[in-house]
């Protein structure tokens, strides 16, 4: 007897292996930066990017005639949205993991949405709700202690907040991404709009490689092939296969269900960062992660009923 799957379940299944995948991120850096003393931020994410450019250069390819009749303003918007999100958001995560372990780099980075319905709120002058700003405290409280109790048991107190403040910027980067892609993706198209905005990161990327790296070839001819591996397998399974996934299952769920079922995300890197890098979270870390999940959850599907 074959089993059929309903449109729901399916879209269910692409969402939990979506985020699976994209909690494996913070891992695959982890262990990457364990290999070489030659590898950062800057050389990482030059591997992942061109592993994955020629899969956004065919999505580019492909939607080629959604690009007709475009303002300049919209590309210069689209240019801007790309090096924001993908880029510098990107660059600025990567590198904050040098310092902080992968488990608190995840709950800094859930707090996102917190961050567009704070900048909305500025934008658009309209106040926050009680049950908004509840929720604010929430996520950003349970984040806090987290943090302290990862800051207490470090040796280098200044990397830590360097690698805090670099994942909060890389938050901030991301939000501010998300703020402009509404507009933008009604005017390309969702997925022509993913492919242009990511090859454009991606030159970003191989531009700051160049810039950074006085000899490059000469550099990744000096770094072991599980590096280069680790590279391709971020542009590959944690880039590409997780992009397609979410789009499918945003495609069938829409995105409020999509966000829900996500939300398991920051438990699954935990659980990866326990089982692979040997992090430990005590008991009231992970009190910590329960309010800052909840409290993101909050802030998402008051978000979601706004939009409709």
């Amino acid at each position: 007897m074959k089993l059929k799957l309903s449109s729901t379940q399916l879209g269910s299944i692409f969402a939990l292996c979506a985020a699976f995948l994209f909690s494996t991120k913070a891992i695959f850096i982890k262990q990457t930066y364990a290999l070489s003393p030659l590898v950062d931020g800057t050389v990482l994410m030059a591997l992942r990017m061109v592993s994955a450019l020629p899969f956004f250069v065919l999505i580019c390819w492909l939607n080629r005639h959604r690009n007709k009749n475009i303002p300049i303003k919209d590309w210069m918007l689209l240019i801007l949205a790309g090096l924001i999100g993908y880029y510098f958001s990107s660059w600025l995560d990567f590198t904050g993991l040098m310092y902080i372990s992968a488990s608190l780099e995840r709950i800094i980075l859930f707090l996102y949405p917190t961050l567009t319905v704070i900048a909305s709120s500025v934008i658009y002058k309209q106040a926050l709700s009680f049950k908004s700003i509840f929720a604010i405290t929430l996520s950003y409280g349970g984040t806090v202690i987290v943090m302290l109790q990862e800051q207490s048991t470090v040796p280098h107190e200044g990397d830590f907040w360097l690698g805090v403040s670099l994942v909060f910027a890389s938050a901030i980067s991301f939000a501010s991404y998300l703020l402009l892609t509404p507009r933008l993706i009604q005017k390309f198209g969702s997925w022509n709009f993913s492919g242009l905005a990511l090859s454009i990161a991606c030159l970003g990327t191989f531009t700051h490689f160049i810039i950074a790296t006085p000899n490059p070839m000469s550099l990744l001819n000096q770094l072991p092939s599980e590096v280069i591996w680790y590279g391709i397998a971020l542009g590959l399974f944690v880039t590409v296969l997780p992009t397609i996934l979410i789009a499918q299952s945003i495609s069938r769920l829409g995105a409020a269900q999509s966000s829900m079922i996500g939300s398991i995300g920051p438990i699954l890197t935990i659980m990866l960062a326990v089982a692979f890098l040997g992090e430990h979270m005590n008991a009231i870390q992970w009190f910590g992660c329960l309010l800052n999940i909840i409290g993101v959850m909050m802030v998402t599907l008051s978000k979601k009923k706004l939009a409709h």
